[in-house]
């Protein structure tokens, strides 16, 4: 038991770490490049810099305020787990973005330059947050909220919808459309800085599992991840033993996790990874053609 309660304490420990660096980082991102070239990065983080702009209000302070209700929508129809992890991380996010502030020099002297670097460093701080599990609420809770009344509604579509409303609104705020502009590139590079760091380019991984412990690691897949996972029977044309190997799809932002759950599972797993270019099928896009 007691073994169990330090094991816990550490995995705290390393969330709050990871929290704190992406936090830092993501802070960068803001106060040094985008904010004082009145960029809105999309989110609720653009619409806190808005905030910020027209009252003087705190970003962080901002921020917190907006995700308290959707903390409180994802509680009761997300679950505990999900909630509690994404409420530990929008309150150190919103306390660094405020502390930072005081300590970091603003660049303006070339907008193209800050929104590329502050996409960057926002994308950054993200990933490193994300690496533990965890969210930033705002509109990842409304994109996951959206999922549960639209299921095939992809997550990056919803997202999409909000950053556009933001970006839109950030030109009527700052009365230049060089403001959506430029929030558009920091937005593209924040995208790919995250996915570089965490999940590859691609909407999906197939993966292909081999191990002695197959059936654990498939209910790990169900439970942790929402997902569903196959097993498939198969023989070591070597060894000519008989075994499970596990067959699932998984969305690039779900990847980085199923490594680990393997890896807690059966270290000595064997492990093919396929690129998916398209996933049809419940929890993903419908199979027919949305075209017609």
């Amino acid at each position: 038991m007691q073994k169990r309660m330090s094991s816990q304490f550490r995995v705290l420990l390393i969330d709050l770490l990871f929290d704190l660096m992406g936090s830092a980082v993501y802070a960068v991102g803001v106060h040094m490049f985008t904010a004082p070239n009145h960029i809105a990065p999309g989110g609720v983080t653009g619409i806190a810099t808005l905030v910020n702009y027209l009252s003087g209000a705190p970003i962080g302070t901002v921020s917190l305020l907006i995700n308290i209700p959707l903390v409180g929508l994802s509680y009761y129809f997300l679950g505990r787990s999900t909630t509690v992890k994404t409420l530990k991380s929008v309150l150190v996010m919103s306390v660094v973005l405020d502390i930072m502030v005081f300590f970091l020099p603003p660049y303006t002297e070339n907008p193209l330059l800050a929104a590329l670097f502050g996409g960057v460093g926002i994308g950054a701080g993200l990933a490193l947050i994300f690496m533990r599990g965890a969210t930033t609420g705002g509109t990842d809770i409304v994109a996951r909220l959206l999922q549960l009344k639209f299921p095939y509604l992809p997550i990056g579509r919803a997202m999409l919808f909000v950053d556009v409303v933001v970006l839109a609104a950030s030109s009527l705020v700052y009365r230049q459309l060089e403001s959506a502009l430029y929030g558009l590139i920091a937005i593209f590079a924040c995208s790919r800085v995250l996915d570089s760091l965490l999940y590859g380019l691609d909407v999906g991984k197939m993966v292909l599992v081999i191990s002695e412990k197959s059936e654990e690691i498939s209910k790990l897949i169900i439970s942790d991840l929402d997902r569903g996972a196959t097993l498939l029977a198969g023989r070591g044309a070597y060894s000519g033993q008989d075994r499970f190997v596990v067959l699932s799809a998984v969305r690039k932002n779900q990847f980085y996790r199923l490594k680990q759950l393997v890896h807690e599972a059966d270290p000595k797993a064997f492990v093919i990874v396929a690129e998916a270019g398209e996933i049809m099928g419940e929890g993903f896009k419908p199979i027919h053609d949305n075209t017609k």
